[in-house]
């Protein structure tokens, strides 16, 4: 009997369905320019014939200790070639990798491994103590692997199956990656949260690289600002264990592009590896930036050649001033660890180019319109899509082939993500007819004084404009009369003396100007030497709140 297809067409007993795998990204890397290198700080490099060799030696050693298909495996490293190899070995041999967040607590970050019922870890030496002192507390993990960075073995107590660069090399490099479903799940991590445990979202080769092509038909064609080519050199600049590193490291991969990993991020090593390997194209959150840009060292570094993609939180208008003015080409993309990560990229045609720097700035700063196959609306809280006037504040919400389904083993959350058939982010945007979206406020930030509404964000963006602070962050606190009030804190530059007064003068010109109510201005202004992060850089307000409204 002939076979057809929902649509009545015969289909061939011998046609092939093709699945959508990782591998593939792996195998385009040995076609394009193979004898492009990945850098690994000052310690390591090789071309990508030797990292396909070293990938299927990790594959052949996880086949080794029987691991084969649906085993968790918890990474604990820096970034670095172990990591771009375990991005692939990994899931490409069906199992499910875990990016272990080393900037969790000590509590979380075991949470998070027993949560994903990790069965491996690969574990830098740097991170023993902690699963020393909790090994007890871990029931799933069967084997540690150890990552060695010096030339001497870590004193440890745990029972270690081997260090893992004496166990690959006595594997076979010569791996033949297995065909399974493109829905088998690849990735899990967890988002660092604003309330509870954190969250673990999770990942299918189909997604994966679904994200991989709309990531790379977007930057590679349709931004002149930021323009993917097969001669960048790619250095990230944010955590590989936070969103696939954006998703670029598997692009970059199948591009064959010239790799650099600083590790743990240092000014110092960032400065001498750019120096040396001229990276053109990297992603960061704007605290990195603003430390490198604000680093005596980088003074005179030559930057005309860099492309920086902005992300993790809005990108303030003196920031990306300041990277023009050194000759840098930055944009603002936007997404969430649910979302794969990328939604938008802010827009730059090749005209756009030739505008004056202000006008450019400002482009820069915007969210941007969305990515191929994305589906985006703004919603209010009924769900109904708000005007596209570039006033009217909503919620986005989004739909494309790469969002995760859910939360692991979380339905409630997973319900809640999903209301309606669309994610929703959490986000408060405006949108025009072009489809350009702003970013006001997370919904949970946006400040509620008197039955109006302030835009942390915003009200960031013009204290950031006084010449003397270098970083910010603004929160509403509860106030009997109106609700909330704004409370802004404030670090300058190399600890330069600066009062309420001055920073509430710097604003009333804002009022004068119409770009801010009077009542918008915090009465709390705190001049302090650092403010919280996150563990993936960002602003911690959690913690914020926790202590400025105790």
């Amino acid at each position: 009997m002939k076979k057809l297809n929902e649509a009545g067409f015969i289909v061939a007993d011998n046609a092939y369905k093709h699945q959508l795998l990782i591998k593939q990204f792996l195998e385009n890397s040995l076609r394009i320019s193979p004898e492009n290198e990945i850098v690994y700080k000052d310690k390591f490099r090789y071309n990508y014939y030797a990292f396909n060799k070293r990938v299927n030696q990790l594959a052949n050693l996880l086949y080794t200790l029987d691991y084969k298909g649906s085993a968790t495996i918890g990474v604990l490293d820096y970034d670095s070639h172990r990591f771009l190899e375990c991005y692939f070995a990994i899931p490409c041999t069906g199992n499910v990798l875990h990016t272990v967040n080393w900037r969790l607590s000590p509590e979380q970050m075991i949470y998070t491994i027993n949560h994903a019922e990790d069965k491996v870890l690969i574990v830098h030496e740097d991170f023993l103590p902690i699963i020393e002192k909790a090994i007890d507390q871990l029931p799933t993990v069967e084997i540690i692997i150890l990552i060695k960075e010096g030339d001497k073995m870590p004193h440890t107590m745990l029972e270690l199956v081997g260090e893992y660069e004496n166990l690959i090399k006595d594997q076979s490099d010569s791996f033949v990656y297995p065909d399974f479903s493109e829905d088998t799940i690849a990735t899990i991590f967890y988002t660092s949260g604003t309330t509870g445990n954190p969250k673990g979202a999770y990942f299918s080769h189909r997604q994966l690289v679904l994200h991989g092509l709309m990531e790379l038909s977007y930057l590679g064609t349709s931004n002149a600002m930021f323009r993917l080519n097969a001669e960048d050199v790619y250095m990230p600049l944010t955590p590989m264990f936070h969103v696939h590193a954006w998703g670029i490291p598997y692009i970059a991969t199948a591009l064959g592009l010239k790799q650099v990993y600083v590790g743990k991020f240092d000014p110092a090593m960032f400065i001498q590896l750019f120096l040396t390997e001229r990276p053109t194209i990297s992603h960061s959150v704007p605290t990195i930036l603003n430390m490198i840009l604000s680093h005596p060292a980088t003074t005179a570094v030559d930057f005309s050649a860099w492309k920086i993609l902005i992300g993790g939180s809005a990108l303030p208008v003196p920031l990306a001033r300041m990277a023009m003015d050194r000759g840098i080409k930055i944009v603002t993309g936007y997404g969430l660890s649910e979302t794969g990560p990328l939604l938008t990229v802010s827009k730059f045609n090749n005209t756009d180019i030739t505008l004056d720097q202000e006008t450019k700035v400002t482009m820069s700063t915007l969210t941007g319109r969305p990515v191929f196959l994305t589906d985006i609306k703004l919603v209010d809280e009924a769900g109904n899509t708000i005007p596209k006037d570039g006033e009217t504040v909503g919620e986005v919400v989004a739909r494309t082939p790469a969002l995760t389904y859910g939360y692991f083993k979380d339905k409630t959350a997973s319900e809640e993500l999903w209301v309606g058939g669309y994610l929703h982010t959490g986000d408060l945007a405006t949108w025009d007819e072009n489809e350009d979206i702003k970013i006001v406020d997370r919904l949970k930030d946006v400040i509620k004084t008197g039955g109006e509404w302030i835009s942390s964000i915003d009200l960031e963006s013009l204290i950031l404009e006084h010449p003397l602070v270098t970083e910010v962050a603004v929160i509403g606190i509860p106030d009997t009369q109106w609700g909330e009030r704004p409370l802004a804190l404030i670090v300058t530059y190399d600890g330069q003396d600066l009062t309420k007064e001055e920073v509430t003068k710097h604003l009333h010109q804002y009022v004068d100007e119409e770009r801010i109510n009077k009542w918008a201005i915090p009465e709390q202004i705190h001049i302090v030497a650092e403010i919280p992060k996150t563990s993936v850089g960002k602003i911690d307000k959690k913690q914020i709140r926790q202590t400025y409204t105790r």
